[in-house]
C-alpha cells in the first residue's frame, strides 16, 4: 500500500470553517513542504498554529519528486518516517550523461548528511507532511484560500482574510478572518499574500521553467537519479538546463526537464517539443515512449535565487518558494523549503514570549540567518546560471568537463549544496566551503 493510500496519513479531518474570527499564534498560508514543515516545527514547540490550504489533499504539484540528502536530513529533523513500504524510494546518487560521457556519482554521506536521497510523488509527499503537521497539533484548513492580508493601523499584519473554495480552488465561501500577530507566507511562486503586502518579485534574479510527466518503466526501481545535460531543440544550441528521469519505485518514473531563463533561447522554444525530441532520442534506454506516458505534460515556473525580498516585513515571513528559495544550480527547492521552515520556526519560537515591541525587532533575525546560511551559495548559483546561459560555454563544459570524474564529483557536491564540514570534510568540501564564504552573500533585503 502506498503512502497516498495509507489510512494513517489520510484519516485526519481538516478543520471546519465555522467561525468568522479564528485566533492563533501564527497563521501559515499554504500547506506544501514549506508550510507543513513550518507548522509542524511550531506545533511541536507548543504554539497554536493554523495552516490554510486552498486545495484539498491529495493534490499534485509540478516537480521532479526528488529529494537530495540535504532534504532527507530535514525530514529527519521533522521526525518523518521514510520507510520504503510507505512509498519512499531510495537512491544512491546521480547518473550524469552528456558529451558522449556517462558517470555515476554516489552521494558522499557524512557531515550530518545521509548517504542516500529519496523520491516520492508530490501527491504523496505533500499530504504526508501536512498530516504530520496535524499530528503535531497544527490546525489544518483545507479548501480555504487566503484572499488578503489584514494590516493594522501601525502597518503590522494582524492576520489574513480567507474564504472557502470548491474542489477546483474557486472561491465559494464562507469567509473568515484568521487573526495572529505573525503570518508566514508559504503560498508558492505567485505568493499572493506577499504581493498584496507589497513584497514583489525581483527581476534581477534568474527564473526557470520545469516541464514534467510520468511514464511506466521497467527501470522504475533504479538506484540512481539520471540527468541528461544536453538539451536542444531540433539540433540547435545546447540550453542551460537538463532532462531528468527520476525512478519512483512504484512502477513509474518522473520524466521532465528544467531550463533557465539566462539563455537567448528562453521563451522562444517549445519546451514540450524539446521534451518529445529528447525522449525520442533516448527513451529506449528506459523503455519509454508515447505508449508508456501516464498523464499529460505539465509545466511550472521556478522562482530562484531569493527572487522575492525582503524575507520578513511587518509581521509577514516568507519561506520556501514564496521567497524564491530555489537553487539556480539545479532547480531544487524542497530542501530549501524544509530548511528555511526550520529556521523560521526556530526564530519564531525563540522570541514568541517576548514583549511585542521587542519581538517585532527580534524577528528580523530570520532574513539575516537565511542570508548567512544560503547567501554565498545563491550568489555562486547566479554566476553559474549566467555562464551556462552562453551556448558556447555550455557546449565547452559538456564536452570537456564531463570527461573529468573529479571535476564532476566536485560539481555534484557544489550544485547539491551537500559539502561536508568538520572531521568528515575532504579537500573538495573545504574548497566549496571556502568558495561560498568568499563571495558576497546575495542580499535578501
Amino acid at each position: 500500500m502506498s503512502a497516498e493510500q495509507d489510512p494513517s496519513t489520510t484519516m485526519q479531518d481538516a478543520q471546519p470553517l465555522d467561525s468568522p474570527v479564528i485566533d492563533a499564534d501564527v497563521v501559515v498560508v499554504g500547506a506544501g513542504p514549506a508550510g507543513a514543515a513550518t507548522a509542524a516545527h511550531l506545533a511541536r514547540a507548543g504554539l497554536d498554529v493554523v495552516v490554510l490550504e486552498k486545495s484539498a489533499f491529495p493534490r499534485d504539484k509540478v516537480c521532479g519528486d526528488a529529494l537530495t540528502p540535504r532534504a532527507v536530513r530535514e525530514l529527519d529533523h521533522l521526525g518523518v518516517d521514510t520507510r520504503p513500504e510507505d512509498g519512499w524510494h531510495r537512491n544512491r546518487g546521480l547518473r550524469l550523461i552528456g558529451g558522449g560521457h556517462r558517470m555515476q556519482i554516489d552521494w558522499p554521506g557524512g557531515g550530518g548528511f545521509p548517504d542516500y536521497g529519496l523520491t516520492k510523488t508530490r501527491m504523496g509527499l505533500d499530504e504526508t507532511l501536512a498530516r504530520h503537521a496535524q499530528r503535531a497539533g497544527a490546525r489544518l484548513y483545507e479548501q480555504v484560500a487566503a484572499t488578503e492580508p489584514v494590516i493594522g493601523s501601525d502597518g503590522w499584519l494582524t492576520g489574513v482574510r480567507a474564504t472557502g473554495t470548491d474542489h477546483r480552488g474557486r472561491k465559494v465561501g464562507p469567509e473568515a478572518y484568521f487573526r495572529a500577530p505573525l503570518v508566514v507566507a508559504c503560498d508558492g511562486v505567485s505568493s499572493r499574500v506577499s504581493v498584496a503586502h507589497g513584497v514583489q518579485r525581483r527581476d534581477d534574479r534568474p527564473m526557470g521553467v520545469a516541464v514534467r510527466t510520468y511514464h511506466s518503466s521497467p527501470r522504475h526501481d533504479d538506484s540512481y537519479l539520471e540527468s541528461w545535460l544536453e538539451l536542444r531543440e531540433s539540433g540547435g544550441d545546447p540550453m542551460p538546463g537538463y532532462g531528468w528521469l527520476f525512478p519512483l519505485g512504484d512502477g513509474t518514473v518522473n520524466v521532465g526537464l528544467g531550463i533557465l531563463d539566462t539563455s537567448p533561447q528562453f521563451g522562444t522554444v517549445n519546451y514540450r517539443t524539446v521534451l518529445d525530441e529528447w525522449l525520442a532520442a533516448m527513451g529506449h534506454e528506459w523503455s519509454i515512449d508515447e505508449s508508456t506516458q501516464l498523464e499529460q505534460v505539465r509545466s511550472a515556473a521556478l522562482p530562484m535565487a531569493f527572487n522575492r525580498t525582503p524575507h520578513f516585513r511587518d509581521g509577514l515571513m516568507l519561506v520556501g518558494d514564496s521567497a524564491g528559495m530555489v537553487s539556480p544550480f539545479n532547480g531544487e527547492g524542497i530542501d530549501y523549503a524544509l530548511e528555511s521552515a526550520r529556521i523560521a520556526a526556530d526564530v519564531i519560537v525563540t522570541h514568541h514570549r517576548m514583549p511585542e515591541h521587542r519581538r517585532r525587532v527580534a524577528l528580523q533575525e530570520y532574513p539575516e540567518i537565511v542570508r548567512d546560511r544560503f547567501g554565498g551559495y545563491v550568489t555562486l548559483g547566479r554566476v553559474f546560471a549566467g555562464l551556462i546561459g552562453r551556448p558556447e560555454l555550455m557546449s565547452f563544459g559538456i564536452k570537456y568537463g564531463m570527461g573529468v570524474d573529479a571535476l564532476m564529483t566536485f560539481a555534484v557536491r557544489l550544485m547539491g549544496n551537500i559539502h561536508r564540514e568538520g572531521s568528515d570534510a575532504d579537500a573538495m568540501d573545504r574548497v566549496i566551503a571556502a568558495l561560498t564564504r568568499s563571495v558576497p552573500a546575495t542580499t535578501n533585503s
